[in-house]
């Protein structure tokens, strides 16, 4: 075997690794029992609840690459469901044989998954609209779905926390793939949703083609500079009408954040997704916002 075939394996191992910074730290088991507790107790994924005049919109949440409905929810949703919202988070991109780990399924068939879960939503609520609050892949995806589904009808404003808007280097590692011919080619056959992940795959060429946004949805982009899977981190903005980048770094100099942590446990980042949701009732986001 040539010496560059036996690195093909380890290469899509190691990239494979450095997405699953994407996942928190939890077994399938834990994740799997926390599940109906998390959901039960917190008020989220209730089908009962209905908008309130103050927040008429129901809030759906889309996991990251290697995350799923719980995990990656696991402060947010209860933050939200606090403040009055309709909560709600789908699982997306299965594979077969692989439980809890998701959104490792082709992109574009994701974005259907996640247009038949809007719709679940919005029959279930009565509401004529929906905000997305998406996480790495689960803030590049629903663009997918606003540009091709028929989306942006149904959804009001998408915030990206740590989107791979324009694709995901991982601090640089895909640009390796190119000394490993046939690299590429074994993501694409063993996990499509990374290798649509990878900058200048079909997938993002498309998305991007005609510019980043659709009219009529207002969209949020929340970045680290300590990003280090969604690198380089300037590659998340958007461009367009209706587009609001956001740095956390220059709202609170003192925040560390990194891809994982600004979903898991960043209350400045959530106080910034709040606002984003409810910018006529918007606060300044300070370091003070962390014990808010």
């Amino acid at each position: 075997m040539l010496p560059w075939k036996r690195l093909l394996r380890p290469l899509a191992a190691l990239l494979l690794t450095a997405a699953g910074a994407t996942v928190p730290a939890a077994t399938a088991q834990a994740a799997t029992t926390t599940a109906a507790a998390a959901t039960s107790t917190s008020g989220w994924n209730d089908y009962s609840c209905k908008p309130s005049a103050a927040h008429p919109r129901p809030v759906v949440l889309v996991h990251g690459t290697l995350g799923n409905s719980v995990d990656n929810w696991l402060s947010l949703a209860p933050y939200l469901t606090h403040r009055g919202y309709c909560v709600y988070s789908l699982d997306y991109g299965q594979l077969t044989g692989v439980p809890v780990f998701h959104g490792l399924g082709p992109i574009d068939k994701s974005a259907e998954q996640l247009s038949a879960f809007v719709d679940k939503v919005l029959a279930a609520t009565g509401a004529a609209k929906a905000d997305l609050v998406g996480h790495s892949q689960g803030g590049m995806m629903p663009r997918y779905y606003l540009k091709f589904l028929g989306g942006a009808a149904k959804v009001n404003a998408l915030v990206g926390i740590a989107p791979d808007n324009h694709g995901a280097t991982l601090s640089g590692l895909t640009n390796l793939l190119p000394y490993f011919p046939g690299a590429e080619d074994l993501i694409k056959d063993t996990t499509p949703g990374l290798a649509d992940q990878i900058p200048g795959s079909d997938f993002l060429t498309k998305l991007n083609a005609g510019g980043d946004t659709v009219p009529g949805v207002r969209y949020t982009v929340l970045a680290t500079q300590y990003d280090e899977v969604a690198t380089p981190w300037r590659s998340q903005y958007l461009s367009g009408s209706g587009v609001t980048n956001v740095l956390l770094q220059d709202l609170c100099p003192l925040d560390l954040s990194e891809h994982v942590a600004i979903a898991l446990f960043d209350r400045i980042a959530f106080h910034e997704v709040a606002n984003a949701l409810d910018p006529a009732h918007a606060t300044a986001t300070t370091c003070a916002s962390a014990f808010s």
